[in-house]
């Protein structure tokens, strides 16, 4: 039983899977960094300790959501293509993984991108001066967003898989 597990088994599409997650892992993260620098943070100014938008920072506003969605799709669609050319074992374990790995991708991107942007202006307005310039938060506006990293990564996934599918002679 243990020769079987280990030779073609359950073990080698355990460490597919571990392996896609891993990938995709990284990859969520490195696009929170990629998007936070290249996102440009809304322009505010503190009136009465509370943390109010300029003209040029109202113009801003959505732009954290546009880029976050950017990065996600070409992240999702680079990773998932090579997650299915790289990792192809089992094309169920494959797409389990894209899937769950692209949702776990798309997480990890907002969390590290949030984390490495400015603090929320208003608690920072509370005890700031009059006048203060502050930038605004790295966030990402409604939930359609969260979709473009699976999206993407779908994408690769279906272009790997229907367009460069191993083509097997027949003797």
């Amino acid at each position: 039983m243990s020769d079987q597990l280990t030779r073609g088994g359950v073990l080698p599409l355990v460490r597919q899977a571990v392996l896609a997650l891993v990938a995709f892992a990284v990859t969520g993260a490195l696009a929170g960094v990629v998007w936070e620098k290249l996102w440009t943070p809304p322009s505010g100014t503190v009136v009465k300790h509370r943390w109010l938008q300029d003209e040029q920072g109202l113009r801003d506003a959505f732009s954290g959501t546009g880029v976050y969605v950017l990065v996600a799709v070409v992240a999702g669609l680079l990773v998932g293509a090579a997650v299915a050319v790289l990792l192809d074992r089992s094309e169920l374990v494959t797409l389990a993984c894209v899937i769950g790995g692209s949702v776990l991708a798309a997480w990890l991107m907002l969390r590290v991108g949030v984390a490495l942007g400015p603090g929320d202006p208003q608690a920072l307005a509370a005890t700031a001066k009059d006048g203060t310039v502050l930038p605004g938060q790295l966030a990402v506006t409604g939930r359609s967003p969260f979709a473009a990293f699976p999206s993407g990564a779908l994408v690769g996934l279906v272009v790997v898989f229907f367009g460069l599918a191993k083509r097997h002679s027949q003797d």
